[in-house]
């Protein structure tokens, strides 16, 4: 599904990280270009 496409992984501190983002993106084929982890208040 994201086969060759180019990711921006934002995750929250309370929620989903961008890395636990960024983990699922790679398995589906996609290319994680930034992974960051906000704390959204």
């Amino acid at each position: 599904m994201l086969q060759g496409k180019k990711v921006l992984c934002i995750g929250e501190r309370d929620g989903v990280p961008g890395t636990a983002i960024a983990e699922c993106v790679k398995t589906a084929g996609g290319e994680p270009v930034l992974q960051l982890t906000q704390c959204f208040v």
